[in-house]
């Protein structure tokens, strides 16, 4: 076989895997000269050897032109990952902890994270708290919400936190997927030309590009395959707290923890006012007020440097002329 053949097609073969970095229409662009580049040199005049890797070659043809046929994002299967955060205030967050775990479980998801644990209040009564995390399908997202929320006794005062976010990464999994058409079509034509090669070098050198080529293709199927499941298992994270803990001390209707908690804020909120009254002096006042009185301060100051040497000239004239 043609060392040179052999060294110009891995070399047209590399380009094709190296557009796989690129945006998908420059990939495709470069994707499509390499190709070129590859049946070019189908049409060299070779040995029996050469011809049968130029036939395998063509054969897949067909499949690098399909392969690179990209599909619109517009028209692609929206691709959104949705999780959810949730702080609330149950009686038992140790019941209410393995209740959440059962429903995911039920719903066909699992238990990612739990932990339950003990705080001491500032009265000195032990308590428990809680935290989990759980996967559920994502399209029972709302459903879950809504199971979670129903332990609590009363919603308005016990939902202390819920944050629902959502990430649409269609454009991103499309992407991906098409950098990883272009490289399974780079392996094809390597693995056809690894085929053909007849020296060790050769067959050496087709092996690296080989391991290279799959290598990133590993790491792309990872990468689509992680957006997928996230996108198909929303997360949800929940804290869990006693009510004890939380629960005012209450003498005859009279809440003097919660008054303290008031004075407190309000101590907060008149300190902040403060602060962002001395910070606005500071950063906004002062240089105003420097940059209109320097000026004047400046001229006056001249002016008056002016009449008292003015006035100086004179007395000394007025005491030579005495002399």
């Amino acid at each position: 076989m043609n060392k040179s053949k052999v060294w110009l097609a891995i070399l047209s073969v590399s380009i094709l895997a190296a557009s796989c970095a690129m945006a998908p229409n420059a990939a495709r662009s470069s994707a499509d000269s390499a190709v070129e580049g590859i049946m070019s040199m189908e049409a060299m005049p070779a040995e029996a050897p050469m011809m049968e890797m130029e036939e395998a070659i063509v054969d897949e043809g067909g499949t690098v032109d399909s392969a690179f046929s990209t599909d619109n994002a517009a028209d692609a299967e929206r691709i959104v990952i949705k999780n959810a955060d949730l702080s609330i205030v149950v009686t038992d967050p140790a019941d209410a902890m393995e209740a959440i775990g059962e429903m995911a479980e039920e719903m066909g998801g699992f238990i990612v994270y739990s932990n339950l644990f003990k705080t001491t209040t500032s009265q000195g009564l032990e308590v428990p708290n809680a935290n989990i995390t759980v996967r559920v399908p994502a399209e029972q997202l709302e459903s879950a919400l809504e199971e979670i929320k129903g332990l609590v006794e009363d919603p308005e005062v016990d939902i202390i936190n819920e944050n629902v976010t959502g990430e649409d990464v269609t454009s991103q999994v499309t992407d991906l997927e098409s950098r990883l058409r272009n490289l399974e079509a780079a392996e094809t034509q390597l693995l056809a030309i690894m085929d053909n090669a007849t020296e060790t070098e050769d067959v050496i050198s087709v092996f690296r590009e080989l391991t290279s080529v799959r290598e990133e293709i590993e790491v792309l199927e990872g990468q689509i395959k992680y957006y997928r499941e996230s996108a198909a298992l929303s997360a949800i994270s929940v804290t869990l707290q006693a009510k004890a803990a939380v629960e005012p001390i209450s003498i005859g209707g009279w809440q003097p923890g919660v008054e303290v908690q008031r004075a407190i804020q309000a101590l907060v909120n008149g300190g902040q006012m403060i602060v962002n009254a001395l910070i606005w002096i500071v950063l906004f006042a002062i240089p105003i007020l420097a940059l209109i009185f320097l000026p004047i301060f400046l001229i006056v100051r001249a002016v008056r440097k002016r009449r008292v040497k003015k006035a100086g000239k004179q007395e000394n004239v007025k005491k030579g002329k005495s002399k």
